[in-house]
């Protein structure tokens, strides 16, 4: 399969992960890391709200694959996974005493308090603190594009603490790519899967924006 976008240790695909998974060695990779679909039937337009200025496209489809439970059964041929979501589809996982928690700081009724990723990397349970809450993100004021948008100094902290550069981290629900932009900046290879064009192009104008400051996004 020809990939979307290749450079510098990046590779992006715009495909379904199960046309592409097949293809990877999971001895290869040295973790997964993915926001996969976690079954919520989420609502996804956003456009009374604006999208910032990242948006790409009038109005962005529903979540891929979002109107049916996820089955991460082919998540776990590979030996160490970080799956956001994981407390949708927990029953479908081994047990783990690792999960990790991002504590949002959102302070509000309608927004989760925190958002869980369960691992399979051993130890305890992690937490990063990271406020995302509308206007008052700690990081990327301004840039929303995919409805289950991670900031990328979450997954910084992830990778950063997790992988060693040069190591191989695959993201099969790439989104609009903050586990590709953490990946380049930390010097770690990456294979990324995504269906929707239209994320896949917000995701290569981030790599290529390599000298703007994320974290000081107006």
């Amino acid at each position: 399969m020809t990939p979307y976008y290749e450079h510098d240790g990046i590779t992006i695909y715009h495909a379904r992960c199960e046309d592409v998974l097949p293809s990877i060695d999971p001895a290869d990779v040295s973790l997964v890391l993915t926001d996969p679909p976690y079954g919520m039937n989420l609502k996804t337009d956003y456009g009374e709200r604006g999208r910032g200025k990242w948006a790409v496209a009038k109005d962005y489809p529903p979540v891929a694959g979002d109107d049916e439970p996820f089955d991460p059964a082919p998540l776990l041929l590979f030996r160490r996974c970080v799956l956001f979501g994981a407390n949708w589809y927990g029953s479908r996982l081994p047990d783990s005493g690792s999960w990790l928690v991002w504590n949002r700081e959102t302070g509000g009724a309608d927004a989760a308090d925190a958002e869980l990723a369960w691992t399979n990397l051993g130890g305890t349970v992690r937490m990063f603190t990271h406020r995302w809450n509308g206007a008052l993100r700690e990081s990327e004021r301004g840039f929303s594009v995919h409805p289950t948008q991670k900031p990328a100094a979450l997954m910084r902290w992830i990778i950063d603490r997790w992988t060693k550069p040069g190591d191989l981290v695959l993201d099969p629900y790439m989104g609009s790519g903050p586990v590709a932009q953490a990946c380049h900046e930390l010097g770690r290879r990456y294979i990324g899967v995504e269906l929707v064009e239209e994320y896949c192009a917000v995701a290569v104008t981030r790599l290529r924006q390599q000298t703007f400051d994320f974290d000081g996004a107006a």
